[in-house]
């Protein structure tokens, strides 16, 4: 994994960021065809590059060798938005909002599940609590990605998923990922 120094965003509102405004970031970002080949790609691990997002949200640029996910997670309160600027991603997404917090294990109806593919140029923005995974299932190229989550990530919940068995395994800090 390799991590580089901040990227300077593009202009940035001058009030809180919406899903909307994240969403449009990643996209102008995205079209940056210098930035994303910037992007320093290893076949091992994912790599990552930290962006100024707007309105200080919290911005990355990602890279995914093949083959490679996230695993089932949230980004707890934050909103966000990500968006395939090379390659194809495909999201795995739970279609309704899970408690945010009191539980360890919950059992998913079978109507929860929703699968998206995003190839070049498609992305989506998502609410609070967004329970989802992201997978490069390409098995011989890489997908590169920009992301951006407002306010800066407080903490991810990782989760393990057996069939419909969801339960949470690790909350992480960003003092975790330093």
């Amino acid at each position: 994994m390799s991590v580089s120094p901040s990227v300077s965003g593009l202009s940035a509102p001058a009030h809180t960021p919406t899903q909307a405004d994240l969403l449009a970031f990643v996209r102008r970002t995205a079209a940056d065809a210098e930035l994303i080949a910037s992007l320093p790609l290893d076949p091992e691990g994912r790599t990552w590059v930290r962006l100024e997002g707007p309105g200080g949200s919290e911005a990355w640029l990602i890279g995914w060798p093949p083959g490679t996910g996230t695993g089932w997670h949230d980004h707890a309160e934050s909103v966000g938005a990500f968006l395939t600027a090379a390659g194809e991603l495909k999201e795995n997404s739970l279609t309704a909002r899970l408690p945010s917090d009191g539980w360890k294990t919950l059992e998913l109806s079978e109507d929860f599940d929703q699968e998206r593919r995003l190839p070049t140029g498609k992305g989506r923005a998502f609410g609070r609590h967004h329970v989802h995974e992201v997978l490069n299932e390409s098995t011989e190229a890489h997908a590169v990605s920009v992301h951006a989550y407002y306010p800066p990530l407080p903490r991810i919940r990782r989760y393990s998923r057996s069939g419909q068995i969801l339960r949470l395994e690790q909350v992480e800090r960003p003092e975790d990922w330093q």
